[in-house]
């Protein structure tokens, strides 16, 4: 390999693993809200529901968050250019249409039902905040386990596309000569 090539490999290298990295945080994200923040609100009563529904739902939305849950796909759509013609590249590919799927139930489905429940208005106001609640809860928890399942299929993908790219390729020549050693 000459140097340029050598360089290349590596910084294609560098971006899967920040796809996989940034995939791992957004699909953490997910499956803590599935197995921890939505079953702990579930003991709560409607207004408190609400209020930290609400709450969260404005403090998630900063460079930080955005910076993964975008990130995500535009490296893996970086890292799936970059591994054309590699034994990865399948991989890859597979974990940005699970990504992208994920990425289209959360702005299909869960952004509008946070949208819902922040223009329901302060929960200390809200007439029936019950039903609000009921509007919000069900579908909001279901969708999110299908956005944490797909961003968690997207991370293994991804796994397992970087264990295909650390395996060292053995040359054609390599490969030959060995042959043609073991059978004299």
């Amino acid at each position: 390999m000459t140097d340029n090539s050598t360089e290349r490999r590596d910084a294609a290298a560098g971006v899967l693993g920040a796809a996989t990295v940034a995939t791992g945080l957004v699909a953490g994200t997910f499956y803590v809200f599935a197995c921890a923040v939505m079953p702990a609100l579930a003991r709560s009563d409607d207004r408190v529901f609400i209020e930290v529904m609400q709450n969260i739902d404005e403090v998630i939305q900063n460079p930080v968050f955005f910076l993964g849950f975008l990130g995500a796909p535009v490296l893996t759509a970086v890292a799936a250019r970059q591994s054309r013609g590699a034994p990865e590249r399948w991989w890859v590919l597979a974990a940005l249409a699970a990504y992208t799927l994920a990425f289209v139930v959360t702005v299909a489905v869960n952004v509008p039902l946070n949208n819902g429940l922040a223009n329901a208005g302060a929960p200390g106001r809200i007439a029936d905040p019950a039903a609000v609640r009921d509007r919000f809860e069900d579908p909001w928890v279901a969708w999110n386990v299908v956005r944490a399942l797909l961003s968690t299929l997207a991370l293994a993908c991804l796994a397992r596309a970087l264990l295909l790219r650390r395996r060292p390729q053995a040359s054609a020549y390599l490969a030959s000569a060995a042959g043609s050693s073991a059978s004299r």
